[in-house]
């Protein structure tokens, strides 16, 4: 079995991080393969949801030990170009234009932080815990940092990031680490299909346009800039075939087409 898995159901396709033996810790089979499995479900227009997830206990430990320690002998451009791969697949994760939801099991660390973080819902067990414990290894997390700061803000980024310290699930949903905690791994997955299926009752366009939306209203800019920008996109919905469809199916009391049953 390969270190990165797909299973697909009509419009979800589940990625698994599956090398459960070092808690699906990072290394560069795992990034190759992430940006491999992410870059074929972005072009494919019958998946709606992608969930990403990891094998036994924990969700991702961070990087693999093996790795960092080969990572060590190799010059700066050859550590600037691995960085510039993982940098290239959350960048990838983050912008996939369908909604992504994080399945975490348990342990997130490091670079596990940075999956979930780019992901555009997370949802976790109570007995998981989560750190960015870089600094305690005398290392930093920059390549994850714009998509954690993105998630939680900077002030809770910096007590973060400077004590590595590790925090529980309910701190963690506190901080909005993550977006909801559930008692176990069964109701983990109710949680999951609860999400899959609120997403499969919206528009898949709509989808893609509101998390182009969060990204370029949270760039900010002059008000003029994106309050032009901000009127143009609800025109194009209203528009366009989805938002006729959605009115319309509203106003019959129907569903709409694109509402999977």
């Amino acid at each position: 079995m390969g270190a990165i898995e797909i299973e697909r159901t009509p419009g979800v396709a589940r990625v698994w991080l599956n090398r459960p033996e070092v808690h699906n810790a990072f290394n560069a089979e795992v990034i190759g393969g992430l940006e491999e499995a992410l870059a074929t479900l972005a072009g494919d227009a019958s998946v709606r949801v992608v969930v990403l997830g990891g094998r036994g206990r924990s969700f991702s430990a961070g990087a693999d030990l093996k790795w960092m320690i080969a990572a060590a002998e190799l010059s700066e451009a050859e550590n600037a170009a691995d960085a510039a791969r993982l940098a290239a697949m959350l960048r990838r994760l983050a912008d996939m234009p369908q909604a992504t939801i994080a399945r975490v099991q348990g342990t997130a660390l490091g670079g596990g932080l940075g999956l979930l973080s780019a992901c555009d819902l997370a949802v976790s067990v109570e007995r998981a815990t989560f750190g960015f414990s870089e600094a305690r290894l005398g290392l930093l997390p920059a390549v994850i940092s714009p998509h954690c700061i993105a998630r939680i803000g900077p002030a809770k980024a910096r007590a973060l990031f400077v004590t590595g310290r590790r925090i529980p699930a309910a701190q963690a949903l506190a901080c909005g680490l993550v977006d909801e905690v559930v008692a176990d791994e069964a109701a983990l997955d109710q949680a999951v299909d609860a999400a899959i299926a609120d997403v499969l009752a919206c528009a898949p366009g709509a989808v893609v346009a509101c998390k182009q939306l969060v990204a370029r209203v949270a760039a900010g800019g002059p008000p003029v800039e994106v309050d032009a920008y901000t009127s143009q996109q609800i025109a194009a919905r209203r528009a366009s075939d989805e938002g006729k469809e959605g009115i319309g199916a509203f106003l019959a009391k129907r569903k709409p087409s694109w509402s999977v049953d």
